[in-house]
């Protein structure tokens, strides 16, 4: 089956708060990447990887699409750590089903709405 995810970019409006904002909650280190008229923050990856973007380009919303970001083994640990470092719980960790796992949707400190997912 082919995987239809290669890479994403959330996008953000302050760079630096964003950044602070995922590796407070993630417990990693982003990698800054300055390319003039655009920043990215590359996560820590392997296989398919993730940024966080500012530029023109770049509109952080809270009605775009969803990135489910993975937290697994059990998601409340990162949902616990999300309003204390700026964002904020739109939907609980709920089950899916038992062979999908659980998700919880969030706001990051820049108003992009994305989901976490995990097994347990």
């Amino acid at each position: 089956m082919k995987s239809w995810t290669d890479w994403f970019e959330i996008a953000v409006a302050d760079f630096e708060r964003a950044k602070k904002f995922y590796e407070e909650i993630f417990d990693m280190q982003i990698q800054p990447l300055d390319l003039g008229d655009l920043k990215m923050g590359l996560f820590p990856h392997q296989g398919i990887g993730a940024a966080i973007c500012w530029g023109a380009w770049y509109k952080p919303s809270p009605h775009g699409t969803i990135v489910y970001l993975n937290a697994n083994p059990d998601l409340s640990v990162v949902l616990g750590k999300i309003e204390a470092a700026g964002g904020k719980i739109i939907q609980p960790k709920k089950q899916i089903s038992p062979e999908y796992g659980f998700m919880a949707l969030f706001e990051d400190s820049e108003g992009n709405r994305l989901a976490l997912h995990s097994m347990g």
